[in-house]
């Protein structure tokens, strides 16, 4: 069976394939942001409650941001333009990279990202003395920024071959037609009864 749309194009070159894909992606990053990424088990005398559980918006502020400009940039691209849509291309790499290089930043050092959080819970800033565990969520996150950017590139190659609206192509014939009416001579009343009485017709001008 064919994967061709009735277009001709292939599916994954299909501008409703690109976008959707692409904010799907988007959310998915924005959406491990709402989890927990890190899991703090603080000292027994440090507070009452000793686990902390820090979410990805915490942990890494920069994943929050960099995901929804992708989202926003995924939506921009199903009404841009060509030379746009090479723009959005970049927005998308740059985004991806962002929250790739975020994610990867609390793999490799899971107490600096969850520093914030336990300087709020025993009022001094560092996580000294508090274990820390990753959860599976920067993982995910990381890898969705790889994904965003790889979309980036997705979009550059697949939107080469999107139509352009050509909704005033029809507006010049118009406007000629409109023209031509305009251009008429008005009709004389009198030299249109002189006309009439010699026996020609009064609205032939030729």
């Amino acid at each position: 069976m064919s994967t061709r749309p009735a277009s001709g194009a292939p599916r994954w070159r299909r501008k409703s394939t690109v976008v959707l894909g692409t904010v799907l992606l988007g959310a998915a990053a924005f959406g491990t942001t709402t989890r927990t990424w890190l899991d703090v088990v603080l000292p027994q005398a440090a507070v009452e409650t000793p686990d902390i559980a820090v979410a990805g918006s915490e942990a890494a502020t920069a994943v929050t941001a960099f995901a929804v400009v992708a989202l926003a940039a995924a939506l921009a691209a199903s009404i841009a333009g060509k030379v746009a849509r090479w723009v959005i291309s970049v927005v998308l790499l740059v985004a991806g990279t962002g929250v790739a290089y975020a994610s990867a930043a609390v793999i490799s050092d899971p107490e600096q990202g969850a520093a914030g959080a336990v300087g709020k819970a025993v009022g001094v800033s560092g996580s000294a003395g508090a274990e820390v565990t990753l959860t599976a969520m920067p993982y995910l996150a990381a890898a969705a920024g790889v994904l965003i950017a790889l979309a980036g590139v997705w979009l550059a190659v697949a939107s080469r071959t999107w139509p352009v609206s050509r909704r005033y192509a029809a507006q010049p014939a118009t406007g000629a037609a409109e023209k031509t009416e305009s251009t008429q001579p008005p009709i004389d009343d009198i030299d249109s009864w002189d006309r009439l009485t010699k026996g020609e017709d009064p609205t032939n001008f030729r």
